[in-house]
């Protein structure tokens, strides 16, 4: 239903004015073959486009643009499409988290300078989605998430391959001496055969699924093959959809509240979501308002199983089988009354109303709440004197053994000497060392790389180890797996006490009470504390020298001080003389 007048749509300001700069807003899209026809009294509808000849997770997205358009049009809206920065997650270095609040800013700003009155935001590749979604509900306008989709399964030799974790897995054979070049080449060539985003429960599959469970695509959008038929028709819905919700002034601030972000929370536990998902989820929170935090993901991990039994979590399954097995609705029914059903979503219905019809196909692939993969939640929270500030653990993926350990530290202090010493094989290590890397956080990296899942070292590896416990103050990819401890906070580079550990320091780790404890007197600390001496700096100029002043720490979401909803008053409509 019509609830706005054609005058109040904000392009209006630009187009409708009988004056001379209207008359030149009006002259040079005319330029560009455009006539009245097309915006007078039309929403016009900004689609941001991640679209890239180098970022292979959106390869489609050249052609989907196109569907897109389609289906404003056919709603009576005019479409006009405004790229921003791509963020190629296997190409962009050091990281593309260095770029995730770029392209929040990037879409903010386009979104407010332009004269549109909503936008679709075309993403999935790991850091676009919160990206997008971070700079959309800051701008303010209606705004609906168009998820990239998973890439089809990957296949080698007859054995289905999962992007990420089983790259880990076969890079630890090679290393062992057994998987050839030729073998190697094969695998290369396989595991990852279309476009798309990961098709293992990484980053890209867990933020489009949080997407859809905050209420920002439309229903199952985020479960959908990117080669998928279905997915070409579900990007022209959400033209004719974003259409709608201007009529509607349906803006994210209506979407999302607490209890949207709760949901993103639960449906991140029930996926086997990747540790990263807790960075983007506060940051996107503290944007809208609704603040979350470490303790609100440890309290729902207590309560949440696993039911989605996807790589890497998982054993056997990809996010192909998972679409099949009914995808994200289906997992949601499963879920019931741990979700808030009544939460709005993009499409002016509730969740509840959403997912009442889904059906589960496969049990084995959504699991039932009676026979969970993991009876917990994906992720834990760890707290002690070397993380005051919390670490983040994803135990469903990890050896049962290293859940409570205490063993000697291996301390480095970058990745270049790390990567050197684990090749060395007369390395002083057992399999009872806790691997530590500092000075990767969101300072040090600089962007907090995805360095956490620390190479099992060539000794170790021969003789068969395949785990161990890592301690970092960096990320890991959402593909990994292993007994890895994330996001120590606060991180080395900014003086917290991951710098002040030294090899041979025991650190005991207990995931079920929560702790991790670095087995070093206070006395000891403060002496040590005393003698530390603050790094230079990483940048001098530019937008990393921003990056530096101004980023978070990880469990305060790594969002630039400036941009959370709190530092400021809000910006005003831009002034049009």
């Amino acid at each position: 239903m019509t609830h706005r007048s054609p005058d109040s749509l904000r392009s209006a300001r630009w187009f409708a004015p009988d004056d001379l700069r209207s008359f030149g807003h009006r002259s040079r899209i005319m330029q560009m073959g455009y006539a009245p026809e097309d915006w007078a009294g039309k929403p016009v509808i900004a689609i941001v486009n991640t679209w890239s000849d180098i970022n292979p997770c959106h390869g489609h997205f050249r052609q989907r643009v196109d569907d897109v358009k389609r289906g404003v049009l056919q709603a009576g809206g005019f479409p006009l499409e405004l790229p921003a920065i791509s963020l190629a997650e296997a190409f962009v270095k050091p990281t593309t988290m260095l770029y995730r609040n770029f392209l929040a800013m990037e879409t903010e700003e386009l979104l407010r300078s332009h004269p549109v009155d909503g936008a679709v935001l075309m993403g999935g590749c790991d850091k676009t989605t919160p990206g997008l979604l971070m700079g959309a509900i800051s701008a303010g306008l209606p705004a609906i998430y168009l998820p990239a989709g998973p890439m089809l399964r990957g296949n080698h030799n007859g054995q289905v391959l999962g992007s990420g974790s089983d790259a880990w897995k076969l890079w630890d054979e090679r290393r062992a001496g057994k998987l050839s070049t030729t073998e190697w080449i094969g695998v290369e060539a396989g595991i990852a055969r279309s476009h798309g985003t990961c098709m293992t429960m990484g980053t890209a599959a867990t933020m489009m699924g949080i997407a859809e469970a905050m209420g920002m695509t439309l229903p199952g959008a985020s479960s959908i093959p990117a080669p998928d038929a279905n997915h070409v028709r579900m990007a022209a819905e959400c033209g004719r959809r974003i259409v709608g919700m201007v009529w509607e002034d349906l803006t994210p601030q209506r979407v999302l509240t607490r209890a949207s972000f709760e949901n993103a929370i639960a449906m991140a536990m029930a996926m086997g979501c990747s540790t990263n998902a807790v960075v983007h989820v506060i940051a996107m929170s503290r944007r809208a308002g609704c603040d979350v935090t470490l303790d609100d993901f440890d309290a729902a991990s207590r309560t949440v199983p696993v039911l989605a039994n996807i790589r890497p979590s998982g054993e056997k399954y990809l996010m192909e089988d998972f679409y099949y097995a009914g995808g994200l609705p289906a997992l949601m029914n499963r879920l019931g009354n741990r979700l808030h059903l009544d939460a709005l979503t993009v499409n002016g219905r509730t969740l509840g109303e959403n997912i009442a019809r889904a059906v589960v196909f496969d049990d084995d692939v959504i699991r039932p709440l009676g026979n969970p993969l993991y009876a917990e939640g994906a992720l834990a929270v760890l707290r002690g004197n070397i993380a005051p500030g919390g670490a983040v653990m994803k135990p469903s993926a990890c050896a049962p053994r290293y859940l409570r350990h205490t063993g000697p530290a291996l301390v480095f202090d970058d990745y270049a000497t790390m990567k050197a010493a684990v090749e060395d094989e007369d390395l002083d290590v057992t399999a009872d060392h806790i691997m530590v890397l500092r000075n990767a956080g969101p300072q040090g990296g600089p962007g907090m790389p995805e360095w956490g899942m620390l190479p099992i070292p060539a000794k170790l590896v021969k003789q068969g180890v395949r785990d161990m416990l890592r301690l970092s103050d960096a990320r890991m990819s959402g593909t990994s797996y292993g007994a890895c401890i994330l996001h120590c906070s606060p991180e080395a580079y900014v003086g917290g006490p991951l710098a002040l550990v030294r090899t041979g320091d025991l650190i005991t780790v207990d995931v079920p009470a929560r702790r991790i404890h670095l087995e070093v007197s206070d006395a000891e600390l403060a002496e040590r504390r005393a003698a530390w001496t603050p790094p230079p700096p990483r940048f001098e100029r530019g937008y990393g020298w921003m990056f530096s002043r101004h980023i978070l720490q990880a469990d305060e979401g790594c969002d630039f001080d400036f941009l959370e909803t709190t530092f400021g008053a809000p910006v005003a409509e831009p002034d049009i003389f």
